[in-house]
């Protein structure tokens, strides 16, 4: 195992001519519109639901994902732009400020903590999810749009105490190649950074399975809240009845459920690999792998790009729509084929 004195992909401080800053760009600008779409999505979404007098329940996962959205803005506007400009100076992060480091480091502390509280934030919308399918009085009474307010600024402080560790001692960050890259030592020399090399994964794993637990949890409730209502076999009526207006609301909590389970698979599938890089380099003393390290930490920041993309497909308002205007389109053409047979 090399150690930093000794791999240069830590130390350079020029950036190899042969690479090229395109897939960069690109990135971020498919992360930067991508989140401010979603932003006007939701927007629009919350316009609509306070001429509705939309209920609290919708208010709290509305915030909830706001937070998600803006948490991943800001992750992109404030890594991104080091990137290019590091290509258009030809310089590496660590060659910006060879004596202390300190654009490497914030680099590196900037994507830690936004991996970080975004997948916190993400557990936390599963949670909210949990709770209100699973137990529906507690929440009713217990859980408001103010929780909210309280946990957030909760998820990002417990992540920024985690992120500022290395500048005790305990944990590094370290540059990797080709130099626009900084983030936490996946393969450390030292004990301390490794334990905290292996905590950051950890603490990623937990998070990823807390998660499909939660979905999980969500998916069986309403399989029962399904069979419930077959053996009860409600009448819609003309107005609304409390059976309808139940049999809407597992609507919504179904339409709730694919957006969180695919955000899900989205983090899943960008986080196992550096979890895993994280893991095989602990338990297995090896080489350095540029080429691996490089491969996992662009699915780490891929998930920033993805992550609103997901919701614009697959958000509520969105599948609501399409599956209205599919809907439609069958009514239409069963009306014209029962015209053309008559």
């Amino acid at each position: 195992m090399l150690s930093d004195k000794d791999d240069p992909c830590h130390r350079i401080e020029h950036i190899d001519s042969s690479t090229s800053p395109v897939i960069s760009a690109i990135m971020f600008g498919a992360g930067i519109f991508g989140n401010v779409a979603a932003l006007v999505i939701l927007d629009i979404r919350r316009r609509r639901e306070n001429k509705m007098n939309g209920n609290r329940r919708r208010a709290l996962f509305h915030v909830l994902i706001i937070a998600l959205v803006v948490t991943d803005l800001t992750g992109t506007c404030l890594v991104s732009p080091l990137v290019q400009l590091s290509y258009s100076k030809n310089t590496t992060l660590v060659g910006f400020t060879p004596e202390s480091r300190s654009v490497c480091s914030y680099f590196g502390l900037s994507m830690t903590f936004f991996s970080l509280a975004t997948m916190s934030l993400l557990f936390t919308m599963a949670l909210e999810r949990c709770l209100a399918i699973g137990y529906p009085y507690l929440y009713s009474r217990y859980v408001t749009r103010k929780c909210a307010y309280f946990i957030i600024p909760t998820v990002f402080f417990l992540s920024a105490l985690f992120c500022l560790l290395p500048f005790t001692g305990f944990g590094k960050y370290v540059q990797y190649c080709p130099g626009t890259w900084c983030f936490i030592d996946m393969n450390p020399e030292h004990k301390k950074d490794r334990v905290y090399a292996n905590l950051y994964a950890t603490v990623m794993l937990v998070l990823v399975l807390a998660i499909v637990a939660c979905n999980l949890f969500v998916v069986y409730q309403l399989f029962r809240m399904y069979q419930r209502r077959r053996r009860n076999g409600s009448v819609v009526a003309p107005t609304r009845s409390k059976s309808e207006r139940r049999a809407l609301s597992m609507a919504e909590e179904v339409e709730h459920l694919i957006l969180l389970v695919f955000m899900t698979i989205i983090f899943i599938i960008c986080t196992m690999p550096l979890v895993i890089r994280v893991y095989m380099n602990s338990f297995e003393r090896r080489k350095e792998s540029h080429q691996a390290d490089l491969v996992a930490l662009r699915f780490i920041s891929i998930n920033s790009i993805i992550d609103p993309w997901v919701f614009i497909f697959f958000s509520p308002s969105v599948m609501h729509f399409c599956l209205a205007s599919v809907s439609d389109r069958v009514r239409t053409s069963c009306s014209i084929d029962s015209s053309f047979w008559s």
